[in-house]
């Protein structure tokens, strides 16, 4: 062998050396603390969430560059994230993994680098992105640095927003200005009992108000989804959380220009079911499962449920109707008998708000009496939080069909897709009632003089809400005026939907000319 090959083959030797070297650059021990705790690592994340094989680093031999406090004499390749790209059932992604086994996964000015690498370039060549949080914070050492780097994030979250999809899965600790880049992005997943997000720790809330509270009730997994909202999905362990993300990949659209991905389905687009005929039932005020009814119209029962575990009262999710992604909205009369408050309209304005911006149909199933009443909801800003709904339905220029099972009242009923605020297909099942308010609570108003002066108060109202029924709680009154297209038989839902996609899907809106609109937040 020549001293060329000689040469050549060290030199390959060395780079064989350096990457082991960056596979574990946190060293053994904090690779075993991490697996004592039940948790995988960044690059086992990886991995998991991408097609096998496909994952590609990026800057594995970055080093932070901190002289100060004695940091040169430890320069792990990579420093504390794992960047790159791979892909998702076949569809290109960018991806970063926080590595908590270097510096605890704190962030230094080159941690930040990489991370924003990646963000430049899925913005760029139009990809999603998915970035993996599991992180002690700013890295302490490098003060200012570290805080500016958490800002450039940031700014990118939010030029990348309504432009590709943004995936945050946090697996670890993200808390204080690190909580702002998931907070950012279109959806947050969360494991029970291994990751956490809050603003300040428990040690600091029990200092400034007294409150003693543990990392899980203040800022777990399963608070944030059922409690503050912001979890969208919540998993068991983390390889439910990857497996969660990549089928909720699977409804999103490359970006904001790409259609979303087309699934040949197996369930026949003209499929009825009879049951749905006698599925609400004939009390108006008995409950029923709202999600039922959108798993018997969707393609093979598969709803992808978004915030389940927060304002139940609004179903959001994401589903296919001849094998084309949907975002379902639908009132559930089994939770605040279907009413809007506060947090479903906050939820259902960000859900709608999300899927016109990558060009998802929306199918709103209504059932709603109304705003829920009471001084916690008028306090707390249910006008300015409802309006939210109203405002993202009123801009959405993406296909917008509608199906009104049973109640649709007042101004709930102009908020949740009608024809007024230009849904292009309505339906109505012949249970459905579309009127002012309900029969009692009308006859109470418009006939109050007539029952005080009746001889007997509770016949006079019976027939009175027995005509008020025949004329008004009924879908006739607004099918006259073509605020309804059409009065179907209920097991006929998911053809009629079918076929109303097919021919809105090519919907195509002009819009006035601004910078962007002020929806009241």
């Amino acid at each position: 062998m020549t001293a060329t090959g000689d040469s050549t083959n060290a030199k390959l030797n060395e780079l064989e050396r350096l990457r082991e070297q960056a596979l574990h650059p946190g060293g053994e021990r904090s690779v075993e603390r991490q697996r004592e705790r039940g948790k995988l690592l960044a690059r086992e994340r990886l991995e998991k969430l991408l097609d096998p094989g496909s994952f590609v680093e990026l800057d594995r031999f970055v080093r932070h560059r901190n002289p100060h406090f004695g940091m040169m004499e430890r320069r792990p390749y990579g420093d504390a994230v794992v960047t790159g790209y791979g892909s998702i059932f076949g569809r290109r992604v960018f991806v970063f993994s926080q590595d908590f086994t270097v510096f605890g996964g704190t962030l230094s000015e080159a941690f930040a680098e990489k991370i924003c690498k990646v963000m430049d370039m899925a913005l760029k060549y139009g990809c999603p992105l998915i970035g993996i949080n599991d992180s002690g914070g700013a890295r302490i050492q490098e003060g200012v640095v570290s805080l500016g780097g958490y800002a450039e994030i940031f700014w990118r979250n939010v030029q990348a927003s309504g432009v590709i999809p943004q995936l945050s899965l946090v697996m670890g600790p993200c808390a204080g200005g690190a909580v702002y880049s998931p907070a950012m992005t279109d959806f947050v997943l969360m494991v029970k009992e291994s990751s956490y997000m809050f603003i300040t720790g428990p040690e600091v809330v029990k200092t400034v108000t007294g409150e003693d509270v543990t990392f899980e009730e203040l800022g777990g997994a399963v608070t944030h989804a059922s409690k503050s909202g912001v979890a969208h999905f919540l998993a068991d362990d983390e390889e439910s959380c990857l497996e969660d993300a990549r089928y909720l990949f699977s409804f999103l659209p490359q970006n904001n220009v790409d259609p979303p991905p087309f699934f040949e389905p197996a369930d026949p687009p003209d499929r009825e079911d009879a049951e749905l005929d006698s599925f609400v039932p004939d009390n108006p005020n008995k409950p029923y499962d709202m999600r039922d009814v959108v798993n018997r119209v969707v393609d093979d029962g598969g709803f992808l449920e978004v915030h389940a575990a927060w304002a139940r009262n609004l179903v959001c999710g994401f589903a296919r109707l001849g094998g084309y992604p949907v975002g379902v909205v639908g009132n559930n009369p089994e939770a605040l008998a279907g009413t809007l408050d506060i947090d479903s309209s906050v939820k259902g304005a960000r859900f709608v708000r999300f899927c016109d911006a990558f060009n998802i149909p929306l199918v709103t199933f209504v059932d709603v009496p109304g705003f829920l009443p009471g001084t916690t909801q008028e306090w707390g800003g249910i006008i300015r939080h409802g309006a939210k709904l109203l405002y993202a339905y009123s801009e959405a220029t993406v296909p917008k069909l509608a199906v009104i099972t049973r109640k649709a009242y007042g101004g709930a009923y102009d908020v949740m897709s009608s024809k007024h605020i230009r849904a292009d297909f309505n339906f109505a099942w012949p249970t459905a009632e579309v009127a002012v308010m309900g029969p009692e609570g009308a006859v109470n108003i418009v006939f109050r003089n007539e029952l005080e002066e009746a001889a007997d108060p509770d016949a006079r109202r019976a027939e009175l809400i027995e005509d008020y029924k025949a004329q008004f709680a009924n879908p006739y009154t607004a099918a006259e005026r073509g605020y309804v297209d059409d009065v179907i038989e209920p097991r006929r839902t998911r053809a009629v939907l079918c076929d109303a996609l097919a021919t809105a899907r090519t919907k195509r809106e002009r819009r006035p000319a601004r910078k962007h609109g002020n929806i009241p937040l």
